[in-house]
């Protein structure tokens, strides 16, 4: 990715990047609801999207206008604590009015071949997203994106086995189907992330940087600089 094309913006506290985040997505949404009616967002997980989350339970929207999506999950039951939809839906999704079948989770509990197989599926019959979340891990993977690792950018989503944090079974869209948006965030709190936010700024080949978006990606900073 062309750096010049990465907007990085840096926050005094947790909070305020939190609330920036959340009026970021409210915009978004009533930008996209106003022009096409609907509202196509994709999902990280981690705990400083789950903050923003929490935020977004309360505000008043159109939900069922509102289409939602996961950039990757783990390959666990669909209920297990450790998927990012549980802790979507427990911090946000239970508490709206949201029609069930606007919510797109990926189907992980089948396994990474016939999960992924699933939900390229149901992302074929998606066009461009409006907004793509997503976290920096300190390694400075992406969704299920991870360091050394080769992805097929023709499916939408992949099936990974070897992730070096457990548990190594997940799917995760490719970096080509996240870079079909709009917008794309990433939220990244912590100074563990300081040595992946400096292979990013330093032009490196991380996962992160396979992300694009041509109006360009917003990175969320708060302890790193």
């Amino acid at each position: 990715m062309n750096l010049k094309q990465i907007k990085w913006q840096s926050f005094e506290s947790q909070a305020s990047l939190d609330q920036a985040a959340m009026e970021k997505v409210i915009a978004l949404a009533e930008s996209s609801i106003k022009t096409r009616g609907q509202f196509h967002i994709v999902l990280a997980g981690g705990s400083t999207p789950k903050n923003v989350y929490t935020l977004l339970k309360n505000i008043k929207t159109d939900w069922h206008k509102w289409q939602i999506y996961f950039g990757d999950e783990r390959c666990l039951d669909s209920d297990h604590q450790d998927r990012n939809s549980t802790m979507a839906f427990e911090a946000w999704l239970n508490h709206i009015d949201i029609p069930v079948q606007n919510i797109h989770t990926i189907p992980a509990e089948l396994g990474p071949v016939e999960g992924a197989h699933v939900y390229n599926q149901t992302l074929s019959q998606v066009g461009d997203f409006d907004l793509v979340l997503l976290g920096l891990g300190e390694d400075a993977h992406t969704a299920s994106l991870f360091p050394g690792h080769s992805w097929d950018n023709n499916l939408d989503a992949l099936a990974v086995f070897d992730a070096p944090k457990p548990p190594p079974l997940r799917i995760s869209m490719s970096p080509a189907r996240l870079s079909r948006s709009k917008s794309v965030l990433f939220l990244v709190s912590g100074k563990e992330k300081q040595t992946a936010i400096n292979q990013w700024k330093a032009g490196d080949l991380i996962p992160a940087s396979t992300v694009t978006c041509n109006n360009g990606v917003d990175v969320f900073c708060f302890n790193v600089s």
